[in-house]
């Protein structure tokens, strides 16, 4: 966790009215979109202040949203975005900070409409991708089949790298009978393993700590 605040990014939303000025900065420790279509928001800040981050994204509107390294990016939920709140216990402050993850329609009904996404695509966490890519998109595969799986899709382009804070996010652009059809062939010509006798197929566990582990 050392110098971990120089991993976040920062949102700025800033709203006037006849009334008020409103100008919010908040910390952002998981952040994944595609241009201006934000997918995932996770971020920390006082009551008030996510309270009113959660009102300005459930009536679709727009934030400044800043990179560790400096870039910035204009960016919203659209229609249809599911908000969780919580709280965060932090030892020496009297009051608990308040955490809001936000996540898109496109995200929440991941593996459909030939997208799915990926919050950590690296070789160390190729064994998750492919077992949430099998998962999401109902496939009957196996395990062993997901470094030349996700290899071809690769080759094909069909691995997109998304802008994200805290992670390494990309798109896999593929429906369900696109991915059945280049595993059959794939099998065809003998390229993946197959089981030698009918039973359960046995998938490693993940933990969310897997889910989330970046380089």
């Amino acid at each position: 966790m050392q110098d971990a605040h120089l991993r976040l990014g920062r949102l700025e939303y800033t709203r006037t009215s006849e009334k008020t000025n409103t100008h919010i900065f908040l910390h952002v420790d998981r952040y994944m979109g595609d241009g201006s279509q934000a997918h995932l928001l996770s971020l920390f800040g006082n009551d008030a202040e996510v309270g009113a981050i959660t009102a300005a994204i459930h009536e679709n509107h727009t934030f400044n949203l800043i990179f560790p390294d400096g870039r910035t990016q204009v960016a919203g939920f659209g229609k249809d975005v599911s908000c969780y709140r919580g709280s965060l216990n932090v030892p020496d402050r009297k009051q608990p900070l308040r955490h809001l993850i936000a996540l898109s329609a496109s995200l929440h009904g991941n593996g459909s409409a030939g997208q799915t996404f990926v919050m950590n695509y690296q070789p160390h966490t190729q064994n998750l991708t492919w077992a949430a890519l099998a998962s999401l998109l109902g496939l009957p595969a196996d395990p062993r089949w997901g470094e030349h799986v996700l290899r071809q899709l690769q080759h094909l382009d069909k691995i997109k790298p998304l802008p994200g804070i805290g992670c390494d996010p990309v798109v896999i652009h593929v429906t369900r009978e696109e991915l059945l059809e280049q595993i059959g062939r794939a099998c065809a010509a003998g390229s993946l393993p197959f089981p030698k006798k009918n039973g359960p197929i046995l998938w490693p566990r993940f933990t969310m700590r897997d889910a989330l582990a970046s380089s």
